[in-house]
């Protein structure tokens, strides 16, 4: 289905094989996508001890070639994106010119003047309008490849063992945030180490047509060492364990990178303008003196789940707001993320609470994230 039908949600190349496996549909962001197979918690537990299948082609992917890609990237993007060598990726954002987050994004070099930008699929439009827009005055091109890419990860710390399996690119020397061509299962793919689970893992870019052999043999290759197909549902579980930023919940429009306590993505010392430097220059400043709410853990010390928007309270004040919230299936407890006022930001304050409808729930501020895994 075309990105430009807006009329019923787009299905992705595993969309059958989904259904057949008995998967609870939901829609996401125009997407019908996988929500679970069975049971989240195990989905979960999966990824955190063997390794998980994730279908995640409805992630927005534009290809920006050209002599003057890497200045146009830099003009268009926070980041240092001419820096980054051929193989590799950087985590950056896109902001509007008065600073505020459009969408976070991971740029892959894939050759000498090419890059692939991966966009959230809520923000892929907004994304592909903005690079274009910018792209005025630069020997560039921008161009939609959301069509031409279905997009599988494995993720878990078998994944290594069973990507190995089906090909015989160089793994062992694939550093986190790096990409490198390959067959994987006689498939084509951009084999990326890169994921949004906390755990070691692999993100694989493939033709719409080979994803079903590649998720078959994936499948095959994996249930010796127990991975599962896994849905959008504990992917959500398993990025609020590893303290991993989501647009809509903890970025936004409303808040610029050193908001989200992420201004190190902004690099003021690159060559030439960018939009949004003036106003994030100010932001810089601002937060340095005038420090903002501060992102959070907040672990519960009841049953009691919190949710994006409850208040986060402290001797009958509000003193933030819940980005995130769910219960945390590796601690056992509910877990969240949270805005703080930055004096009651330290692990350990005491008096905090969240209003879960009225009622002031303790919690216990904890550093991000709440899990890491063991090297």
């Amino acid at each position: 289905m075309s990105s430009t039908d807006s009329a019923a949600p787009r299905r992705t190349a595993l969309d059958a094989l989904h259904r057949s496996l008995g998967a609870t549909m939901t829609d996401f962001a125009g997407w019908d996508m996988p929500l679970r197979y069975g049971s989240e918690r195990d989905e979960h537990v999966a990824v955190r001890t063997a390794a998980g299948l994730f279908d995640l082609s409805h992630m927005g992917e534009i290809t920006v070639t050209g002599p003057e890609a890497a200045r146009l990237l830099n003009h268009a993007l926070v980041g240092n994106i001419a820096s980054v060598g051929p193989g590799r990726a950087r985590y950056t954002m896109i902001c509007r010119a008065d600073g505020g987050i459009l969408d976070d994004l991971i740029v892959y070099r894939t050759a000498d003047t090419e890059y692939l930008v991966v966009a959230n699929a809520s923000n892929a439009q907004v994304v592909l309008d903005a690079l274009r827009e910018r792209a005025a005055g630069f020997d560039a091109e921008v161009r939609d490849d959301r069509d031409a890419y279905a997009l599988i990860a494995v993720q878990g710390p078998e994944s290594p063992g069973i990507l190995k399996s089906l090909t015989d690119a160089d793994l062992d020397g694939l550093k986190y945030y790096a990409g490198l061509p390959g067959t994987v299962a006689g498939v084509p793919a951009l084999i990326a180490r890169t994921g949004y689970t906390g755990e070691d893992g692999f993100e694989l870019f493939v033709k719409p047509e080979h994803a079903v052999q590649l998720w078959q043999a994936l499948t095959e290759a994996g249930r010796p060492a127990g991975l599962v197909p896994c849905g959008l549902s504990c992917r959500d579980t398993l990025r609020l364990e590893a303290g991993m930023p989501l647009y809509g919940h903890e970025l936004s429009a409303s808040l610029t990178p050193f908001d989200a306590g992420l201004g190190r993505v902004v690099k003021f010392d690159k060559e030439g303008d960018f939009v949004g430097r003036e106003a994030l220059t100010e932001a810089a400043a601002r937060a340095e003196s005038d420090p903002p709410r501060v992102l959070v853990g907040l672990v519960a010390e009841g049953r009691r789940v919190p949710r994006a928007g409850y208040p986060v309270v402290a001797a009958g004040k509000v003193i933030g707001e819940v980005t995130s919230g769910a219960p945390s299936p590796t601690l056992g407890r509910p877990i969240a993320m949270a805005y703080v006022d930055a004096a009651h930001s330290a692990p350990g304050t005491a008096g905090v609470g969240v209003d879960i409808r009225g009622s002031h729930e303790p919690y216990e501020v904890v550093p991000l994230p709440f899990y890491k895994r063991q090297k």
